[in-house]
């Protein structure tokens, strides 16, 4: 047997060593819940493909996705862990490709301490069998959410603030156009029903329709709304606090305390989520551990803790974190902890032969 095949097998046994059910979710799936969760961006990615009716379908671009819609449909409430290891398939800058990846989701466990526990020692245990001592790059969701409920800011821009978290550029630009707004809390905007007629009569002497596209009361909505938002003023202090936050990165150990000296600073409890990363540090045993405030995948049904491992060439090998707002999104009633990860298959052997 091959070195190549070798690694292959002992990823395999690991895989089915997990004690979990093995997944096999079909090649072909519906694009809607891709659309619907990760956006334009990934879904620039997919390779699609449609039926009769324009219902529109894609090879299968991960294994979560599927997994964890199977086991709603399935009647969600018990604990249950799938494995997998198979192909996907994603388009790239230099065209599509088919990619293997194995991994693990641990849905509904009684602990879920435990779970990621063993979610991080699965993507370790991963890397280990292809001889890569990874750095691995740690994001506290729950940290950042329980920093955010505290900060002093209108109610109505935190869920803005949390929707860019993880896309840095997006962030930087809401928080240097806050800072950059005037403080306007106190002017008066017109009645709705001032700008509707002012409204209709510029459409009306400029030939517009009244009925096509959007109409007077839509964009009188959409003005107040924009206006009410142009109100909210975000005091100053509070977008100082989100950048020196956003700015902690570096060892795990050194970073949890830098946040702990701004949480002092300012009066916030973050205790609990900065305790909850520091318990999973014995799962990463002696790897290069980087803590980054800013870090989060750009998918906002994470929570709690997240990762990325990535070999000598800066490639992610493995990412993951849990997950619990996904089962949600997709239909579930109640909250459920999610954890899992995933494996980048070929890009370890790659990681091998250089």
């Amino acid at each position: 047997m091959t070195g190549a095949a070798l690694r292959r097998a002992n990823l395999e046994a690991l895989v089915e060593a997990q004690g979990a059910c093995r997944a096999t979710p079909p090649l072909l799936l519906s694009a809607d819940p891709y659309f619907d969760l990760a956006g334009e961006e990934f879904g620039r990615r997919l390779l699609l493909t449609s039926d009769t009716t324009g219902a529109e379908y894609c090879l299968r671009p991960d294994f979560t996705l599927p997994i964890v819609t199977a086991y709603i449909e399935d009647g969600v409430g018990e604990p249950a862990a799938f494995s997998y290891m198979g192909p996907i398939f994603r388009q790239r800058e230099t065209g599509p490709a088919e990619f293997d990846q194995a991994g693990i989701e641990l849905l509904a466990q009684p602990d879920g301490d435990v779970a990621l526990d063993q979610v991080l020692t699965f993507a370790r245990a991963s890397l280990s069998i292809f001889g890569v001592a990874p750095d691995i790059r740690l994001g506290g969701v729950g940290l950042f959410e329980a920093l955010l409920v505290q900060a002093d800011m209108p109610e109505a821009w935190r869920p803005r603030i949390r929707n860019r978290f993880g896309h840095t550029e997006a962030l930087d630009r809401l928080l240097t156009r806050l800072e950059a707004a005037p403080d306007t809390s106190r002017a008066q905007p017109p009645s709705r029903q001032t700008l509707v007629d002012d409204i209709t009569e510029q459409m009306v002497a400029a030939g517009l329709s009244l009925s096509e596209g959007r109409t007077p009361e839509e964009i009188a909505d959409r003005y107040l709304e924009q206006q009410a938002l142009d109100a909210a003023h975000v005091p100053k202090g509070t977008l100082q606090l989100l950048r020196d936050y956003l700015a902690i990165s570096g060892p795990v150990l050194q970073a949890l305390t830098q946040i702990e000296a701004l949480a002092s600073q300012h009066k916030l409890m973050l205790g609990a989520p900065i305790r909850a990363i520091r318990r999973h540090l014995n799962s990463l045993g002696e790897a290069r551990v980087m803590f980054d405030a800013g870090f989060s995948p750009r998918l906002d049904y994470y929570t709690g803790i997240v990762f990325e491992m990535t070999g000598a060439s800066g490639e992610v090998l493995a990412s993951g974190g849990q997950y619990d707002r996904l089962l949600e999104r997709l239909g579930a009633t109640a909250p459920i902890a999610a954890s899992g990860c995933s494996v980048w298959v070929d890009r370890l052997e790659a990681e091998v032969a250089r």
